[in-house]
């Protein structure tokens, strides 16, 4: 059987549909290059990718390469290892069989599939370009435990990967930094942001919702002590209103609160859809995270809580690159990771909050505003650049310019809705 060769591979764990946010744009991504170069896309799916493509009619000229996933959210470690290995040994067979000249890996998986791109890249003469959503092993570690031989290893591996990779894409100047002092690399680094749900309708639904969190509520999340401020700040009086949406280690424990306390709803799992609608309809979002994991990691959902119009409360310290984000951008406001500094922001915002309500009710009565609830504000749009900086438009035209590197590339906006 003959191969057809391909200019452009893309390599992911995840791809549109299954991944919304980052599928969508990295569609769009090879949408937009396969006008110029053969793409091939390797990835895992447990639908027919090709025939939902060509129901949707999308991406007709791709070639789509996509094993079945041996794993789901609730498989555990091991099982997760053995897909690893088995998306591993399908990555080397489809390089193989379609010899790109240029490659886009991200770290998903990380370590080793990075590793066996940058392989082939060096002695096929290949390029690559290295897309580091998570620095491993360090992110592995908080979760995982990896005795002082397996992470020197790691690193290493990682390291070698990072050194010789064309171009370095990251989410961070933190990560950034940290990335150039581990692995000691003169690769040129791209700093990008996570792209976030768009959808201007949601705007039109009242801002009605206090506090809300919405992710993944897992061991980096600080969840423990998220819970134990909530219940301490209601037990002394407080009145905010806290929504939780998301799985994760801790989705019992919140539940649990929900239970307990009637000013808090827990929804689980919502899809992104959803997810990006609740956001615009709070006025604060609540972003715990480890000051650990702020060096090897940045939470994608800044970027969701950003164009939504919510204020931000970042639990964490202020010298981390999340409170340096959230200050540059007068975003909101950073808490210490504690109990008592969380529940006096959340004391601060129950102010905040009612100043909001009273400045409105005060509004309509001079008739400067018109409202049929002074106490609910609507939902106003963000600034236009903030929609275009964090749009997956903006994030999959960087990553063609990047990955193609025309002299004089011409990108057509293809003609899609905006997520």
């Amino acid at each position: 059987m003959l191969f057809k060769k391909s200019d452009l591979a893309i390599v992911n764990y995840h791809f549109w549909p299954n991944a919304q946010i980052i599928g969508e744009t990295l569609l769009r991504f090879v949408e937009k290059a396969s006008l110029h170069v053969r793409v091939s896309v390797i990835t895992q799916s447990d639908l027919d990718l090709r025939k939902i493509l060509d129901e949707s009619n999308r991406a007709s000229d791709v070639d789509i390469r996509s094993c079945r996933s041996l794993t789901d959210s609730s498989s555990n470690f091991f099982m997760r290892v053995v897909n690893s290995i088995y998306f591993l040994i399908w990555t080397v067979i489809n390089l193989l069989a379609t010899r790109p000249k240029t490659v886009y890996v991200a770290t998903n998986p990380p370590l080793v599939v990075p590793f066996i791109v940058c392989t082939y890249a060096k002695i096929f003469k290949a390029k690559y370009y290295f897309h580091v959503q998570d620095i491993h092993p360090e992110a592995t570690k908080i979760v995982v435990p990896l005795n002082r031989i397996a992470f020197k290893i790691l690193s290493h591996i990682d390291s070698i990967t990072l050194r010789h990779a064309d171009d370095i894409i990251t989410l961070s100047e933190g990560m950034a930094d940290y990335i150039r002092s581990r692995s000691g690399t003169r690769s040129p680094i791209t700093v990008l942001d996570n792209p976030a749900v768009i959808d201007l309708d949601h705007f039109a639904q009242p801002r009605d919702g206090d506090v809300i969190f919405c992710g993944n509520a897992g061991r980096l999340q600080r969840i423990p002590l998220i819970i134990e401020a909530i219940k301490l700040y209601i037990d002394r009086g407080g009145d905010l209103r806290f929504t939780f949406a998301g799985g994760g280690v801790y989705a019992k424990d919140i539940r649990l609160l929900a239970d307990s306390y009637p000013n808090v709803t827990y929804l689980g799992l919502v899809p992104t859809e959803e997810a990006a609608r609740l956001l615009v309809r709070h006025r604060w979002g609540l972003m715990p995270i480890d000051d650990e994991v702020t060096r090897y990691a940045f939470p994608s959902k800044s970027s969701c809580y950003l164009v939504s119009g919510c204020k931000i409360l970042a639990v964490c310290s202020e010298e981390t690159s999340v409170g340096t984000w959230i200050k540059e951008r007068a975003c909101g406001e950073v808490a210490k990771p504690d109990v008592e500094s969380v529940v006096s922001a959340l004391q601060m915002i129950e102010t905040d909050i009612a100043s909001q309500k009273q400045k409105m009710a005060t509004d309509a009565l001079l008739g400067e505003k018109q409202s049929n609830d002074a106490s609910v504000p609507h939902a106003s749009l963000p600034d236009p650049d903030i929609l275009a900086f964090y749009s997956v438009e903006r994030h999959s035209d960087m990553l063609l310019k990047l990955v193609i590197n025309p002299c004089e590339l011409e990108i057509r906006e293809l003609d899609h809705r905006s997520v």
